[in-house]
């Protein structure tokens, strides 16, 4: 596999920041009640990805090694504050939604770890596709565990896309008068979920796994 296709691959499953690191939980939990939220924040947090690796690989060269940390939780908190000024600029509804949730980007372990662990030490342009799609890794898995539980705890899905998009509304899935599932709205009910998140994906992997070792298998007893 190519060096950029390993990116891809790491970004989306093999390191996947969530199921694989386990970083950005604190926000991850509270802020995926809906579809939504949970995307929005996401997307907040890809902007801020790729641009503090795009910005720390191009002065990788000119950060003295003693002061990296500072400077690099320097330059995350300026982009951080650019994405939340332009939240509240045009989307003040979804931006009162998310809250502190977008500040607090600044010390998601996700940015800083992939800003030490790889825009520190590579070029520019990859730098910047792994910021990306760390970014996307972290998106999808909010994103579907925004859906799971917006849908088990309301019947609905897209709640809330008006903020986003005016005079769009939401899809009642289940029937109106469907209680509703409080468990899977609150924290508890995040864990439960996220949990059997990283069980599939350690599932699937073992499964892939078993699949290799099986093909390995077979060739050798081909070239013997």
């Amino acid at each position: 596999m190519s060096f950029h296709g390993e990116i891809v691959k790491n970004g989306l499953w093999n390191q996947n920041p969530v199921l694989g690191q386990m970083l950005g939980l604190c926000s991850l939990l509270a802020i995926s009640t809906s579809t939504v939220n949970a995307v929005s924040l996401g997307i907040a947090t890809i902007m801020v990805m790729g641009m503090s690796n795009l910005i720390i690989s191009s002065l990788r060269s000119f950060i003295p090694y003693e002061i990296r940390i500072p400077v690099f939780i320097l330059i995350i908190a300026a982009l951080v504050t650019v994405v939340d000024l332009s939240f509240n600029a045009w989307l003040h509804d979804l931006y009162l939604v998310l809250g502190i949730f977008i500040p607090l980007i600044v010390v998601n372990c996700i940015v800083l770890a992939r800003v030490e662990a790889f825009a520190a030490k590579n070029p520019v342009g990859v730098s910047v596709l792994d910021g990306l799609w760390m970014g996307i890794g972290f998106v999808w898995v909010i994103g579907l565990l925004g859906a799971i539980r917006e849908f088990v705890g309301q019947g609905t899905i897209l709640s809330g896309i008006e903020m986003v998009i005016p005079g769009s509304h939401g899809i009642q899935v289940l029937p109106d008068d469907y209680p509703g599932f409080l468990l899977a709205m609150l924290p508890p009910g995040a864990f439960f979920v996220l949990g059997l998140m990283i069980a599939g994906r350690n599932w699937l992997d073992a499964r892939a796994n078993e699949r290799a070792k099986a093909q390995l298998v077979r060739h050798t007893q081909t070239q013997s």
